[in-house]
């Protein structure tokens, strides 16, 4: 009688072998650099993709079985917050103006990482990173659906939700982020690793995805919370995956180095710049607030940044040429963008507010050498403004800068009193920026940031400098969307439904 054997279990190492190493071939009738021209373009040097390694080596029934589990406690959550009002369990219905900007901004900004991968998926040679980009691409797809699920419930009741994807494409706040991710999707595969894998993974979502999402947690919106930390599981393996890119780069060839560290250096400060966003909706649209934007910059900026960039030290990478300056700006940059949303809140899809005395005894308390010195009196001039019926708006637009599309409002460094304005002519053509390193960026690469579309001069060129017809074309309902909370529908709806849930009647 034959003995039966019993096949020896395939480890983890194995398993992710067979599934990625084992589907490559070498191509015959079509040279590899002409199936995968985009993989030279930039000029990095990859002598051995054998190399590269996925720190998590999942397999696909292993990745569907955890994404699964998942989703089914994100859905379980976000069902039981719909049949339990939890639009009237919030702390305020400003703390909505957060959600919206997340919504109009960073949900669209993941569908479009889930498209980049997609694209770098085909366009690199390795197996390996073919995989990996596969996964965080379904990933990226799966962020975006969950957000937009979770925060639908809201649209039911209050306004500002409902055009998302318009804004997001034509609206001045909004280009921000689209800008920052166009810009990755037409840089070649390597590059976009660089901008997504570090800037938008290890930049920005860290500062957005823990200190934001408990803030949301204390302001009684757990649908919210589910699907940030939901999200964040997958932004842990997103950020090893971007740091290992970088390390395979580095190790590959000498030469590589000078151009990762400019890419380094270039998507620091872009995602620095979408931050902008995320310091206003800690420090101003929280209603109650776990930590300042100060506080979350000091451990999930320059601790965890700090501890990235020792790390890269040895392949001879320095923090990025933006860090210093950066660091400087933490304790102004919230202070002067949500001074630039109240005056412009016009073309805004949420509301504005003056900060209450409670408010800004709280953001002197955080920021005790900047807010009582620089900002308190020019929220006080503006409230005695209101008071007096005439509250100030301007209805100027703003001077876009070229690169991260802002608006000119932040400072000189280390001059807090003086706005920031640099320009450059390029081809007879003047182009305006917010800082040096959006210049330095525009000045490196002219020919793609000439073609930006920037939504004021969109005005203009486009509508004839006709506001309501560009408030229809970004499907902005005028005194209901925007404008000030005080006094909005949004307000008054919250005010009614809150009382009537907790009366006798």
């Amino acid at each position: 009688m034959d003995t039966k054997v019993t096949k020896p279990k395939l480890g983890l190492k194995e398993k992710y072998r067979l599934l990625t190493r084992d589907l490559a071939w070498e191509t015959s009738y079509q040279p590899q650099e002409e199936v995968f021209p985009y993989a030279r373009y930039e000029g990095i040097k990859i002598h051995d993709w054998e190399k590269w390694e996925d720190p998590f080596r999942l397999t696909m029934d292993s990745y569907w079985k955890y994404q699964a589990e998942k989703e089914r406690k994100f859905y379980a959550v976000i069902d039981a917050h719909a049949q339990n009002n939890g639009h009237l369990n919030i702390t305020d219905a400003r703390y909505l103006s957060a959600l919206k900007i997340f919504l109009q901004a960073i949900s669209p900004g993941e569908y479009a990482a889930h498209k980049g991968f997609s694209r770098a998926g085909r366009e690199f040679p390795g197996v390996g990173t073919q995989v990996a980009c596969q996964m965080q691409a379904i990933d990226e797809i799966r962020h975006a659906q969950t957000q937009i699920h979770a925060l639908s419930n809201y649209n039911k009741y209050y306004n500002g939700f409902h055009a998302f994807a318009d804004q997001r494409d034509r609206i001045w706040y909004t280009s921000v982020a689209r800008s920052f991710f166009d810009d990755a999707m037409s840089a070649g595969p390597f590059e976009f690793m660089i901008a997504i894998g570090f800037s938008f993974e290890y930049v920005l979502t860290n500062l957005l995805f823990v200190p934001f999402m408990s803030g949301a947690a204390y302001n009684g919106d757990m649908a919210t919370v589910t699907f940030g930390f939901s999200a964040q599981s997958d932004e842990a393996r997103h950020m090893t995956l971007g740091l290992e890119c970088i390390k395979f780069m580095l190790e590959q060839d000498p030469d590589n180095l000078p151009i990762v560290q400019g890419w380094i250096d270039k998507w620091f400060w872009r995602g620095f710049r979408v931050l902008g966003l995320v310091s206003t909706m800690m420090d101003y649209m929280l209603p109650k607030r776990v930590m300042s934007w100060r506080e979350a910059w000091e451990i999930y900026g320059e601790e965890n940044g700090g501890a990235l960039f020792r790390d890269l030290a040895r392949y001879g990478i320095r923090p990025p040429k933006g860090w210093a300056d950066a660091g400087e700006a933490i304790d102004h940059m919230s202070h002067q963008f949500m001074l630039g949303l109240y005056q412009w809140s016009f073309g805004t899809a949420f509301h504005s507010w003056i900060p209450s005395e409670d408010d800004m005894e709280w953001l002197s308390a955080k920021y005790p050498t900047t807010f009582d010195k620089y900002y308190r009196p020019r929220w006080k001039h503006i409230k005695k403004l209101a008071d007096a019926g005439t509250p100030f708006k301007n209805f100027g637009l703003a001077k876009l800068c070229q690169c991260c599309q802002l608006p000119s409002v932040f400072n000189e460094p280390g001059d807090p009193t003086l706005s920031c304005h640099r320009e450059t002519e390029y081809k007879g053509e003047k182009y305006h920026f917010c800082s040096d390193h959006c210049q330095d960026i525009f000045e490196n690469e002219p020919e793609k940031y000439i073609q930006s579309w920037l939504p004021m001069p969109a005005l203009f060129q486009e509508l004839g400098g006709d506001v309501g017809a560009w408030m229809d074309w970004v499907s902005l309902k005028d005194g209901v969307d925007n404008g000030d909370f005080v006094g909005s529908q949004d307000e008054a709806n919250f005010d009614r439904w809150r009382g009537m849930a907790k009366a006798n009647k």
